[in-house]
């Protein structure tokens, strides 16, 4: 890669970290077998008016990266289905009986009425069940809210009871939308393995690739090493609050929960990149495989067509939806340059990663700057791929 390009790239963030954009970033490219990027820049806890800056972001610097956990959670997904004990054409509620007899929400009559169909597991990661994040104001907005969704004091079985019998907003298959979907797959998980999902998570990722920074939680000795974001948004002046990820939670979010570090990220992107396969944590010379290539190559394709629309404006134009992540349908149509084929997602905190397989080449941005998730999803690719 262009090493000028790649130092614009660095003197770019820092020049966002001088305006007071972001408290800090850690940037890692990995392209061709090699690591050609891995820089850190501002602060780990950023100052106040009336404070000094913290420590320096290290390169190894723990971060909450929110819905970057989905990728992870949706392979374990289907490493299960390479087992034979998970079907993605099963009901949800083969697996989770308060997902039966599910209704959909009518406008029409402003009431409920049975689903066509009942949502699938393959719903579930491409985001086709029906469900909703409750972002709006409207009925099942409401209606999520008052069933207290998304709460960090329920478990995962607790989250999808209480959703289960809730209304739907779209007829499962007809509609993406981005959604508590990924949360109940995690209780699916849980289902299937009997075990909690930081077990899982643990056992089939964690462990077999080396992961030793991530997790639901930051032991207390590994505190000091938690990137923190400005008390209020440097643009609005509104008020930053994050997930408290001192302590085990009881809500351990396959949707959003995990803490982790670009180099434990890319690890997992190394299996993705490599169709299943990453060096070996300990002994480079010795393969990790965690699934097959075919499945990578299923979970990395659009599942989604011409035939399913899409609800809000977080999908990107030029995008379509694999499982678990977002998959760039051509060359052309958005705003920010990809091969065909690339694969990505991104954490509501700040956190992004891409991998483009044509060019051999996957790059993580992490730091704790939620006003700034869009532009950076913008900006970072523009960055890397001029260093092409």
């Amino acid at each position: 890669m262009h090493t000028p390009a790649l130092t614009r790239l660095r003197l770019c963030l820092q020049h966002h970290v001088d305006q007071g954009l972001l408290p800090g970033a850690v940037a890692l490219v990995h392209h061709r077998g090699r690591t050609v990027l891995h820089e850190a820049v501002g602060a780990l806890r950023p100052g106040t008016p009336d404070a000094a800056p913290g420590p320096t972001l290290a390169p190894d610097s723990l971060f909450r990266i929110y819905s970057m956990t989905k990728p992870i959670a949706s392979l374990v997904a289907l490493m299960l289905m390479e087992e034979g004990r998970l079907l993605l054409s099963l009901p949800v509620a083969h697996y989770l009986p308060a997902f039966a007899k599910q209704q959909v929400f009518d406008p029409a009559t402003g009431g409920s009425r049975p689903v066509r169909r009942e949502a699938t597991v393959h719903d579930l990661l491409r985001h086709t069940a029906g469900l909703s994040y409750a972002w709006g104001e409207g009925p099942v907005d409401q209606a999520y809210r008052a069933a207290r969704i998304g709460s960090r004091k329920h478990d995962n079985a607790a989250l999808a009871a209480a959703l289960g019998p809730l209304p739907l907003v779209h007829e499962p298959g007809t509609t993406w939308e981005y959604s508590r979907a990924t949360d109940v797959l995690g209780a699916v998980l849980e289902a299937v393995e009997g075990v909690p999902l930081s077990t899982i998570l643990q056992r089939r990722v964690f462990d077999p690739l080396g992961m030793r920074d991530t997790g639901f939680s930051v032991p207390p000795a590994q505190l000091h090493r938690l990137a923190e974001p400005f008390a209020r948004d440097p643009q609005t002046g509104a008020e930053v609050a994050l997930n408290d990820v001192s302590a085990p939670p009881t809500f351990e979010s396959a949707g959003g929960g995990l803490v982790s570090t670009a180099n434990d990220y890319a690890r997992f992107l190394q299996v993705m990149l490599g169709r299943g396969t990453a060096p070996g944590p300990d002994v480079p010379q010795h393969t990790v495989r965690l699934v097959s290539r075919a499945t990578v190559d299923f979970m990395t394709a659009d599942h989604l067509g011409a035939h399913i629309g899409t609800a809000g404006d977080i999908l990107p134009p030029g995008y379509g939806f694999g499982l678990g992540v977002a998959v760039r349908r051509a060359t052309g149509v958005a705003t920010s340059p990809a091969s065909a084929g690339t694969y990505s997602w991104s954490g509501m905190a700040g956190t992004f990663f891409f991998v483009d397989p044509a060019e051999d080449m996957f790059a993580i941005l992490l730091t704790q700057a939620p006003g700034q998730l869009h532009y950076l999803t913008e900006l970072y690719p523009a960055l890397v791929y001029a260093a092409l």
